[in-house]
């Protein structure tokens, strides 16, 4: 796999230009790296895991200008990981093999594309970090309210997730995760989400550059000290799916608060017969929820934080 020497990058300069690892098929993926003039920390922020995704890969665009003068230590930019997925406009998955890159963490030697796409990122850039951001937001077809994800008992992880400044913070453990390579070696890893629907407005961009930005004071690689944000910490994140396919009407949009019990939306047939009615089983604040009128068995259809 293709070696990405950061000493090999001028120092007090932006540095731009794609990789071509060799991971069985091939692809260009994009980089960017910003080293300061002082020594300090490196910090790695990703995105476009999944490739439609699009508030968080603006996002880590719009982070090729941060002024290197003004930077102690490295920022390095990957601001579209899942390169197939993003020009196929893909849905959660990576096309070249069907698989979701956020469910392979850390990846494979022997696996498939995508598999292999995650140890190459592990290993190349999550492992040899002293911090790591993975941006995200709703897909295609989710709405979302900002939050933010750190390994649960990963205390280091928590301290940046509350200087991202994102109102809620789920204490994960979820298998296969980006955040979970970083923290499962001691690197303090965050996945944030913003935006979603197909959309980049402005204000969930800047949100999510606002929280990095944020993250590289508290590290000391830019000037200034973030200032404190109320946040909420939630334990669970309870999904709901489909178990029928057909065509969903929700009843709840992200950002309420539901009841457990409480009736989230329907599935029906195309002539309106019910196959599905999908029951908060937690209370809490709707964290994500499918916008889709059609959806497929399996599918996602809300997530609940409590």
């Amino acid at each position: 796999m293709e070696e990405f020497d950061l000493d090999s990058f001028p120092v007090g300069k932006t540095s731009r230009g794609s990789l071509t690892p060799r991971l069985g098929y091939p692809v260009e993926i994009p980089y960017i790296v910003v080293r300061g003039p002082r020594p300090g920390p490196t910090l790695l922020v990703t995105a476009g895991v999944h490739g439609a995704e699009y508030a968080s890969i603006e996002a880590t665009i719009r982070l090729s200008h941060t002024n290197p003068d003004k930077l102690t230590g490295t920022l390095v930019v990957l601001p579209i990981l899942n390169v197939p997925g993003f020009f196929a406009r893909s849905i959660y998955i990576n096309p070249v093999d069907g698989k979701n890159l956020n469910r392979v963490f850390p990846g494979k030697t022997a696996g498939t594309f995508t598999e292999r796409l995650a140890l190459w990122v592990t290993e190349s850039f999550i492992h040899k970090a002293d911090a790591y951001i993975d941006l995200h937001g709703g897909d295609l077809i989710e709405s979302l309210t900002p939050f933010a994800i750190c390994a649960q008992g990963d205390s280091r992880s928590l301290e940046l997730a509350k200087v991202f400044g994102l109102r809620y913070i789920i204490m994960g453990s979820g298998s296969g995760m980006s955040f979970m390579a970083g923290s499962g070696r001691g690197v303090p890893s965050v996945l944030a989400e913003a935006g979603g629907q197909g959309q980049w407005p402005d204000q969930e961009v800047q949100r999510l550059n606002s929280g990095v930005e944020r993250v590289m004071q508290h590290l000391g690689m830019l000037p200034g000290d973030p200032e404190p944000v109320e946040v909420t910490t939630l334990t669970r994140f309870a999904w709901l799916r489909a178990e029928a396919t057909g065509l969903w009407y929700a009843r709840v949009t992200a950002g309420i608060q539901v009841e457990a019990g409480q009736i989230v939306g329907v599935i029906t047939d195309a002539f309106g017969k019910v196959l599905q009615e999908a029951i908060a089983t937690v209370g809490g604040v709707v964290l994500f929820a499918v916008s889709s009128l059609a959806i497929n068995e399996g599918d996602p259809l809300v997530g609940i934080g409590a």
